[in-house]
């Protein structure tokens, strides 16, 4: 071996951050097994590598023992004591045994070894990368398409997009451009995967992280996120300041900063609520844009009964239940809407245990870019 590969561990060491003690370990443990399948060896052999010459030695060595029952792993105590009078039984001799055409064979080997070794590095670095970047959002470029996947390009690596975390109706143009949520990352014989989202919850977290500086510094918390992607989302947030309006610093200065997320998602409905502990505020917020009239709740099932308007009943449920479905969801409690009338006929409304939302008091948590939501 030339002096030239020890060059070239240098410089992998330099530029890809492989260590060549690792390089050099690595071949010479290659090295043996060249050794020993192509010149038909069985013995104990260790392959010595001068790192100022490049030279490769194949040592053969031997147990030193009273009486030999295998001639190519051990010698006896008088013939080792003739090669050296110092050597005492349980010590190893060692004897060079490089073949006359072993350069070549080691040179191939060992370019086969720093190569399988690199692209081994390679994507144990680009793991590290990714890994660290799950659950956070990047931009890639859409490169091609099958028939489960859309592979996105996000840097070093490319990512997979499958079916069942696609936007329904979205169209996904090769070398467009496109926002995905890092959901894993994955360890294969192919290195590493990178499974991403268009439809995680995360993705809408994320998006208002970058585009609200209240979330960003923790003065603001996204308390919960109910998604059906590409349709229509619910998201609560909440204040740690009292001065601070959490759904108003979300929207922005008209509507500046949640149109900006609007846009990321092509045109998902998003209504902005405020939390609460209470879980008679937080219900009522959560159907907005519906108006409430009562919240009744049952705090063994963890259910709740809703009275609306009578006219306000199709926007409460919303298109083929939507924003009840979506409330639920971002509530953890479970709806049950009843009109006005319907309520005072089961004598539901007004009863003892009823809450009164006066409304013209309420606070407008909501934020709608498209109006009411008929049914």
């Amino acid at each position: 071996m030339s002096s030239e590969l020890l060059d070239a561990l240098t410089a992998l060491e330099e530029q890809k951050g492989i260590s060549r003690d690792v390089l050099i370990e690595a071949i010479e443990a290659a090295l043996v097994t060249a050794y020993k399948r192509n010149f038909n060896q069985a013995q104990n052999v260790r392959v010595d590598l001068n790192l100022k010459t490049g030279v490769m030695v194949v040592y053969s060595r031997k147990d030193v023992v009273e009486d030999v029952e295998d001639e190519r792993l051990e010698i006896a105590l008088e013939d080792a004591k003739y090669i050296n009078a110092a050597y005492e039984i349980g010590d190893v001799v060692e004897e060079e045994v490089t073949p006359r055409n072993f350069g070549r064979i080691a040179a191939q080997t060992a370019k086969q070894v720093v190569t399988q070794r690199v692209r081994e590095a390679e994507r144990g670095l680009i793991y590290e990368e990714y890994v660290d970047r799950e659950d956070d959002i990047v931009t890639g470029v859409i490169e091609r398409q099958d028939a489960r996947n859309i592979y996105v390009s996000i840097g070093k690596v490319e990512a997979a997009l499958p079916v069942n975390e696609q936007i329904q109706g979205e169209i996904y143009k090769p070398q467009s451009r496109i926002r995905v949520y890092i959901m894993k990352v994955e360890r294969t014989t192919r290195g590493p995967q990178v499974i991403v989202s268009r439809t995680h919850p995360g993705l809408l977290r994320r998006l208002f992280e970058m585009e609200v500086p209240e979330i960003y510094d923790g003065t603001v918390e996204v308390k919960s996120i109910a998604r059906e992607a590409g349709d229509r989302s619910k998201i609560s947030v909440y204040a740690h300041n009292e001065e601070v309006d959490p759904v108003g610093s979300c929207v922005g200065a008209k509507g500046a900063r949640v149109q900006t997320i609007v846009n990321a998602l092509n045109g998902e409905k998003i209504d902005i609520v405020e939390w609460s502990e209470d879980p008679v505020v937080f219900v009522a917020n959560a159907l907005s844009p519906s108006k409430v009239l009562d919240v009744q709740v049952n705090e063994e099932e963890k259910s709740t009964t809703v009275v609306v308007p009578d006219y306000q009943l199709s926007l409460a449920i919303g298109k083929r239940g939507q924003n009840a479905r979506l409330a639920a969801k971002l509530t953890g409690w479970k709806i049950d809407i009843k009109s006005e009338t319907d309520a005072r006929e089961l004598g539901l409304y007004p009863s003892e245990t009823s809450t009164f939302i006066p409304q013209e008091d309420s606070q407008e948590v909501v934020f709608d870019l498209y109006g009411d939501d008929e049914e």
